[in-house]
Order: structure tokens, then C-alpha cells, then sequence
């Protein structure tokens, strides 16, 4: 299955990006490498991606066990090399939910979002860790 995005160079170091689902994305660098900060970098929609990717799949596996969070966000940080091509060498991720939802099924959701369907971050080559907090109270380390 091909995907096909669309990048347009507007000027100097910014771009739009077109989407098959009819969306646009600005992106571009920081003044101090010629940007005008007009848009998000690259690097953090990257891992807005990953995060996008997993907490979808998260509320998916969550409504089809008749589940429903109150409210649900999602802390990622990601660590990068220092010598070119700095790409990410790990990325870190909080999920951080809250409502009547029992403990197990949450941890089963984010392994199936970690395991099986995010191809988000089953495209990036960085070891993820995981972690958790339900209602307020921090969770086990999901590796």
C-alpha cells in the first residue's frame, strides 16, 4: 500500500506539506539556521506522529472494550544523537489517563498499541519506553 504526501518549498527553509486526507502542514526550521519559525519542525511532528499514532490506537482498543476515559494525553520525549544524522535514539512516552478504567485492560491497550498497530512507531528506529499514570497515580514501566 503506497502513500503519497506532497511537500511544497515556499521559501527560504519553509514548506507546506498537502496530505491524501486533504490536510496542510507548515513546516520549517529555526532563525538560527535560516528558518523563520513559521511552522513545526520536522523532528516534532515526528514524534507528534508517534503519539498521534498510538493514543488513536489507544482510544480504539479502550471504546471496543466499552471503555471511556474522561480525559487522556500523551507526553512524549525523544532524545537525539548529537552528530549528524541526529536522529532519535530513544523516545519516551507517557500515557496519562483518567476515569473508571481498570488498570489491566489500559495496560493491555498500550501493549497492543506498542506490539501490533502503531505503524508509527514500528517505522522509527529508536527504542520506545512507555510509561503510564491512571487517575493520578503512576503505573508500571511497559516495556
Amino acid at each position: 500500500m503506497r502513500m503519497r504526501n506532497i511537500v511544497k518549498w515556499n521559501d527560504k527553509m519553509a514548506f507546506t506539506g498537502s496530505t491524501p486526507s486533504g490536510h496542510e502542514i507548515y513546516l520549517d526550521a529555526s532563525e538560527e539556521v535560516g528558518g523563520e519559525n513559521s511552522g513545526a519542525r520536522p523532528t516534532e511532528l515526528l514524534l507528534q506522529a508517534v503519539a498521534g499514532c498510538t493514543g488513536i490506537d489507544i482510544i480504539s482498543i479502550l471504546k471496543k472494550m466499552r471503555l471511556n476515559p474522561s480525559s487522556f494525553h500523551i507526553e512524549i520525549d525523544g532524545t537525539r544523537a548529537e552528530e549528524h544524522p541526529k536522529r532519535f535514539t530513544g523516545i519516551e512516552i507517557h500515557y496519562a489517563l483518567e476515569g473508571d478504567l481498570p488498570e489491566d485492560k489500559v495496560v493491555r491497550a498500550i501493549r497492543l498499541s506498542k506490539d501490533t498497530y502503531c505503524s508509527v512507531s514500528h517505522s522509527v528506529n529508536a527504542e520506545v519506553s512507555i510509561s503510564y499514570s491512571l487517575n493520578g497515580k503512576t503505573g508500571k514501566e511497559i516495556i
